[in-house]
């Protein structure tokens, strides 16, 4: 099994994907003129403006789900498997993917803005590529085809998001908490569960509390003191810098000549780690309650880069200038040596122990519990957030059936599919926390090289409606005016949820529509 699903991966993880997401970066960045770079304060001013509302959350909160479901187990046992496979140049092909995703990022989470609506059962908001294939185009003869795209990505989501992804988190969450105190796989797997189990049956407004506060203490304590180590080795920094860029290029033999395995690792592991264009950061931008779809899709661009050249870059770093890595040939730690950094023990798993391993350094015996505390926080925040997107993408699939089933009748069949998705998510983490580490990121990596696949083509054929609505923000910022969306102004159909909005004053006209 272990071979066949490796097989699947490389078929998934071909070249023609990792250009893909390359190539669609580049245009969405020429296409934005830079969004990411010409709005960069406006992301951070955007970021905590906005205001709560019954049926949305702040902006903040929309981010912070964003980012528990961007920040896990990639920042750490990640790096460290793109390190470990791809050599030192692989965290320069993450900067790459992180400057050009975050463009990448503002198009499909403000068309997830577009094309929201209301949950038929609590009035939340909901969206997300599901809802945008389906209704961008619904109004052309298209229509049909992109009604089953649509169906077709909301089927694949839940699949990743709920069976394929969670395995991953719960199963660095349970190597890092058995190397810090020793604790079983099967312990880590039943605490786990009983904490995810009260979080995601509370619903969104729960999810977006709890990642809000989480979060944001968990990513500034763990940048802050994997900067203190850094900072520590200072004179190792100028290598760090040397190493990563030499290596990027095929220059440095020592980490082998082939450049190719570089770039496919650092994009691999930079789409898992900051999920620009994988189609998840849609789903938390259309639960946000804002005046203008760019808006949100500014802020989510922002989050690409607290995931990766925050998080991550402070972990490849952590890594590299205390020497705790080892650089294999090949795709596993089977294969012959490259290089060692020296620091790390003679049989390691390859995954979190590289940063426990740094850690420990500078705090002999604290680096392991610290690593193991940070990724049971940011593992459990993201096995939350994948359940969101499942969730969210369920309702999709369901369609009016959610309505005649879930809201009348709780206990009928509605009701019972919400409790399997819970019951699927919560045996996945069970199932990864006791697999092995292998099987458990090959898993992953078929889950979000999917939901890539159909996104990112997607929204190069849907890009239009993000334009626009950039340059119609730009235009009323230059006015003097806070932004307010107007799709029918600016020829998007389809938009419903804002075409019940008045226009002046971007409250809703009529009554709440459905899903």
């Amino acid at each position: 099994m272990s071979d066949f699903l490796s097989d699947v991966n490389g078929y998934i993880w071909s070249n023609a994907l990792v250009f893909l997401c390359l190539a669609a970066g580049v245009f969405f960045s020429i296409r934005t003129r830079l969004v990411q770079v010409r709005m960069f304060v406006e992301m951070i001013r955007l970021m905590f403006k906005g205001e709560r509302s019954p049926s949305g959350v702040s902006s903040f909160q929309a981010l912070s789900i964003s980012l528990a479901g961007r920040v896990g187990t990639g920042n750490i046992a990640g790096v460290a498997t793109a390190i470990a496979f791809g050599g030192p140049g692989a965290l320069f092909w993450m900067w790459v993917v992180a400057f050009l995703g975050a463009s990448t990022s503002y198009v499909e989470c403000t068309l997830g803005q577009i094309y929201k609506g209301h949950d038929p059962i609590t009035g939340e908001y909901r969206g997300g590529p599901a809802y945008y294939f389906s209704r961008a185009f619904a109004h052309t003869k298209a229509a049909p085809f992109f009604r089953v795209y649509g169906l077709i990505f909301a089927a694949v989501t839940v699949l990743a998001c709920g069976l394929l992804l969670p395995s991953v988190q719960s199963n660095s969450m349970a190597v890092a908490l058995n190397n810090a105190w020793g604790l079983s796989e099967w312990v880590v797997a039943v605490a786990s569960v009983i904490v995810l189990a009260f979080v995601i049956i509370g619903g969104v407004k729960r999810i977006a509390n709890f990642a809000s506060i989480v979060v944001p203490f968990m990513a500034i304590v763990y940048i802050g003191l994997a900067l203190i180590i850094v900072v520590t080795n200072a004179s190792a920094v100028p290598e760090v810098f040397r190493v990563v860029f030499s290596s990027a290029f095929g220059i440095d033999s020592a980490f082998g000549a082939i450049i190719g395995t570089a770039i496919m690792w650092g994009v691999k592991r930079g789409i898992y780690s900051n999920e620009a264009g994988q189609g998840t950061g849609p789903h938390a931008a259309a639960a946000a309650e804002v005046s203008h779809p760019t808006k949100q899709g500014l802020v989510q661009a922002f989050a690409v880069y607290i995931d990766t050249l925050f998080v991550c870059s402070a972990t490849g770093f952590l890594i590299l200038s205390t020497g705790a890595y080892r650089v294999f040939e090949g795709e596993s730690s089977s294969g012959a040596i490259l290089a060692d950094g020296g620091a790390l023990p003679a049989d390691v798993e390859v995954g979190p122990t590289f940063v426990q391993t740094g850690f420990d350094t500078l705090w002999s015996g604290a680096g392991s519990s610290f690593v193991a505390i940070s990724l049971l926080f940011f593992c459990l925040t993201t096995i939350i957030a994948y359940y969101y997107m499942a969730e969210t993408n369920l309702r999709f699939l369901m369609g009016k059936s959610a309505t005649l089933y879930i809201k009348p009748l709780r206990s009928t069949l509605g009701s019972n599919i919400t409790m399997l998705l819970q019951t699927l998510i919560l045996v996945s983490v069970v199932i990864g926390a006791v697999s092995t580490a292998t099987d458990a990121w090959t898993l992953g990596d078929i889950g979000v090289g999917l939901m890539a696949w159909l996104n990112i083509v997607g929204i190069i054929i849907l890009q239009q409606p993000a334009f626009a609505a950039l340059r119609d923000y730009e235009r009323q910022k230059k006015q003097g005016i806070d932004p307010i969306f107007d799709p029918i102004a600016l020829g998007i159909p389809n938009a419903t949820f804002w075409e019940l909005r008045d226009p002046k004053t971007g409250k809703e006209r009529e009554p709440v529509g459905s899903v």
